[in-house]
């Protein structure tokens, strides 16, 4: 694979909407000959991750605004420079705060998730996701939704 250098501005990326959220994607598996994907995402207060759970990849988050809560075995809640590593097979997800929204980066690796997070998207808000797409799509890309966060 012949990776070549580029940059994206603060603005670039493929804009999309992904469950729902604002969400740019920033770097793909095929621009960085497979190493990782990198995704950008705004969130509205109260907006809720399902609990999933990767076996192919281990995710990293780095938040950029706002307030949010991880739970990966046990729960953090993490304000603007909280960085998080979440190794692959391990149930996982998160909820931003009601204190506003939140923007944070993403960081799969290797990359492979963000194609299914293009797939998922829309051009425009299209309202709740279908959850049968969704469970049918994540299994392709050997995610398992488990359901809402637990309590």
């Amino acid at each position: 694979m012949d990776t070549q250098p580029y940059v994206l501005e603060r603005d670039e990326g493929s804009a999309v909407w992904f469950l729902g959220c604002p969400t740019s994607v920033k770097a793909t598996g095929a621009q960085t000959g497979g190493a990782f994907g990198l995704i950008e995402q705004e969130l509205p207060p109260r907006f809720a991750s399902p609990y999933h759970v990767h076996h192919r990849e281990d995710e990293t988050f780095y938040v950029l605004e706002g307030n949010l809560t991880f739970i990966c075995g046990r729960r953090w809640t993490v304000g603007p420079g909280a960085y998080l590593f979440l190794p692959r097979n391990i149930p996982h997800g998160f909820k931003v705060e009601e204190t506003g929204p939140a923007k944070i980066l993403i960081l799969v690796t290797p990359g492979g998730f963000e194609q299914f997070v293009l797939e998922m998207c829309a051009p425009a808000p299209a309202g709740p996701p279908d959850m049968q797409k969704l469970l049918a799509v994540a299994a392709q890309y050997g995610v398992d939704i488990l359901g809402p966060l637990p309590e």
